[in-house]
């Protein structure tokens, strides 16, 4: 209510001084506002997302492999979430590092998610518990043989096109051995993480445990069927039910499931309970009042492959479980310890008998199973095994951040830098403090771009980089970091002058935490982190898109053009001192260009054409059109524009500053003048104009500093620098 007086008296104030008007625009400024604040609760980066391709209306699988899978990663630390298949969207590749598809089949979406995600580099992962992907297997199942022709055909189809995506998946998981056995046919690598419970339904299931007080008269044998798939199983022990309830009046049947009550059983109807297919959350209860779990499983390797939740879910109320010794039932229960396993229908006779006639034995092996799964089928007390498969096989991700996306040489160096990460293997992504973009496409490379005025990180990161003073704090503050990195391009407390409080600041992003390690393009930067900041940094060179700039010869035999580059309205940039030279040149002999991307010339400058906001991809037809580059900065981290020059065929003078000492040399590949020599600066372009033999050195030299230069030759420094073997 408060909020709302205050807003009222707001609206009237600004009628008041600006009008309607005014009013609506400041409204409409507010409610933008409000609206990008309440994204900024939806989007969260994290580290998984799983896709599920069963619904709550098929809710064991489901919950097994994407519930509980969901909550072994988030117990160890890693963040997660989920989306049903249909509901999947391209946009969401930019917000996780990996994908695990759970029984989902190819669709045209999933194909192209699944394309751009691998050219991306991020890991993709398919998880399934039953042998449905392929139609060899489930055409043992007798329900699916009872199928009609037209739904069986489409119940093919969706089996082979899960065969299909699982072979372009990186890896899978599954739930037991005999399904990995069979999965390793179909794509290479394969892990197993076991169906384990979660921390609800230990919970439920001790609640029932103190609930539920049994009748000692009685023994209650529960049979829980799950899908309508079990009819067959059950069918299979059915003589020896009927032996059991013949024999032992105290024995009561209790079925629950999909499962159809086979007309034999009818005389003892009376002891024979059915439960419908229900709520999970109400199993536990219904479990605890048995004595007696079944799970009889037919030998084929449909059911070799399948997990071993019934004999978990019975373990967890304490209540013994007589199972089939095939698949899971074999590898998971210590027979005459935690369950009893049986071959043939002579031996489930014998052993279902001596539970149904000794309490002690029966109620020993509830105990033992209970113990021992409450050890080790927890989904926290297993998923330290999930979390080192994902730490093995998740690709490293390296995360620039940046303050936005306006090409600069800074922002264009770090995405060269992100862009040769991609192409070595690495998953990369970049922040940026704010902007719009959801996409960077630079060089043929695209980058997902997240935006962090309305995104929470929450998953983890091998390597973030901070790449300008803005970004340092970003970097120090993100906890899911593990390694942290400045990429120093520039000493940017010299972009502000004296009283400026962001010098300041600028200042203090050289003296970050003890865990940051400080990356350098340039050796100049190099050297002041190590003496003015008591940093050692790591170099590697600054490279040049050769093949962007066409190179010819200059003559210098008709009027020269000149090239002055730079924003005047920088001091260091030292512009000013460019046209105190040129002004002076008689403009029978010389014109000049001055390229500038933000301030435009001042009124005494002399410029017979002026470039402004010249396009990334124009500017090598700039430095073409030109004879001669006169850059006069006098603070720089890494100089381009020489570099870019001489890559053309032209010629540079320039004064020697820390961003461009490291490749410019002396009347070798330039010409080279103190800072102010106004008188000096004139003479050289005299004497490059008269001297052949000079420029022949000069454009020679130039050439070779150039190709030196080249990305490719220096990309291995670069990854290094990164830590990429």
């Amino acid at each position: 209510m408060m909020e709302t007086s205050r807003l009222i008296k707001k609206a009237m104030e600004v009628v008041q001084n600006e009008g309607i008007r005014g009013c609506a625009k400041k409204t409409k400024s507010y409610l933008e506002n409000q609206k990008r604040l309440r994204r900024k609760i939806e989007k969260n980066y994290k580290d998984i997302l799983f896709i599920s391709g069963c619904g709550e209306d098929l809710p064991h699988p489901w919950r097994y492999r994407v519930k509980h899978q969901r909550e072994q990663l988030e117990a160890y630390n890693y963040s997660t979430d989920e989306v049903y298949f249909t509901q999947l969207d391209i946009d969401q590749i930019r917000y996780y590092r990996a994908f695990v598809f759970f029984r989902c089949p190819m669709t045209e979406t999933i194909g192209t998610f699944v394309d751009l995600a691998k050219q991306l580099n991020k890991t993709i992962i398919y998880d399934i518990d039953d042998l449905v992907i392929d139609t060899q297997y489930t055409d043992q199942i007798k329900y699916v043989m009872a199928m009609s022709e037209e739904d069986k055909k489409a119940y093919d189809n969706n089996v082979m096109n899960m065969q299909k995506l699982l072979r372009k998946c990186d890896f899978a998981i599954t739930s037991t051995d005999c399904l990995a056995e069979e999965l390793r046919k179909y794509i290479p690598k394969v892990y197993i993480n076991r169906n384990v419970a979660s921390e609800k339904m230990i919970q439920l299931s001790k609640e029932a445990v103190v609930k539920i007080k049994k009748d000692n008269t009685k023994v209650k044998i529960g049979y829980f069927s799950g899908s309508i798939t079990h009819n067959a199983d059950f069918e299979m022990i059915k003589p020896v039910l009927i032996e059991v309830l013949k024999k032992y009046k105290n024995v009561e049947l209790y079925l629950a499931g999909e499962l159809d009550l086979p007309v034999e059983l009818n005389p003892w109807k009376e002891r024979i309970k059915k439960y419908p297919f229900g709520d999970w959350k109400k199993l536990p209860e219904i479990l605890a009042k048995m004595d007696i779990n079944l799970a009889p499983l037919e030998d084929t390797i449909f059911n070799k492959a399948k997990s071993e939740n019934k004999w978990t879910e019975a373990a967890l109320v304490k209540v013994v479980t007589i199972a089939s010794d095939i698949g899971a039932f074999h590898d998971c229960i210590k027979n005459g310890e935690t369950g009893v396993l049986c071959k043939d229908n002579d031996e489930w006779k014998v052993e279902l008998e001596r539970l149904i006639t000794d309490s002690l034995y029966r109620k020993k092996l509830g105990e033992q199973a209970y113990q021992y799964c409450i050890t080790h089928s927890s989904t926290v007390r297993s998923g330290s095994y999930l979390t080192r498969i994902m730490g093995n096989e998740l690709n490293d991700n390296y995360i620039f951040v940046l303050p936005g996306l306006e090409i600069s040489g800074g922002i264009k160096v770090a995405l060269k830098h992100a862009t040769m990460l991609q192409k070595a293997g690495k998953d990369v992504g970049l922040f940026l403090l704010s902007g719009e973009q959801k996409w960077c496409e630079f060089e043929g490379y695209k980058i997902p771009v997240i935006n962090l005025e309305d995104t929470e990180i929450r998953g983890k990161i091998r390597y973030m980089i901070a790449t300008m003073w803005t970004t340092v704090d970003i970097v120090e503050q993100c906890i899911g970091t593990e390694i942290k990195m400045y990429l120093v391009q520039n000493w940017e407390t010299g972009f502000y002058t004296e009283g400026d409080p962001l010098r300041i600041r600028a200042n203090q992003s050289y003296m970050p935490g003890k865990d940051m390690n400080f990356l350098t393009i340039s050796k100049w930067c190099q050297q002041w982190l190590k003496e003015q900041y008591g940093h050692e940094s790591n170099y590697a060179p600054n490279g040049l898109e050769t093949e962007r700039f066409a190179c010819h010869k200059r003559e210098l035999t008709g009027k020269i053009r000149i090239l002055i580059e730079g924003d005047c309205a920088v001091d260091y940039k030292n512009v000013d001192e460019a046209f105190e030279i040129t002004n002076e040149l008689d403009r029978n002999q010389y014109e000049v260009w001055y390229m500038s991307y933000n301030a435009e010339p001042k009124s005494w400058y002399k410029v017979e054409r002026f470039l402004h906001k010249i396009p990334y991809e124009k500017v090598p037809e700039i430095y073409t059109q030109c004879d001669v580059l006169l850059k006069t900065s006098l603070l720089e981290s890494f100089s381009y524009p020489p570099l870019e020059m001489m890559a053309t065929g032209g010629y540079v003078i320039a004064v020697p500053n820390g961003g461009n000492v490291e490749y410019l040399k002396d009347r070798e590949n330039c010409l080279l003048y103190d800072a102010g020599n106004i008188e000096k600066a004139k003479l050289l372009l005299q004497e490059l104009q008269e001297n052949r033999v000079l420029q022949e050195v000069l454009y020679e030299n130039g050439q070779k500093t150039a190709q030196e230069r080249k990305w490719e030759n220096i990309e291995n420094n670069i990854l290094r620098m990164y830590r990429v073997n």
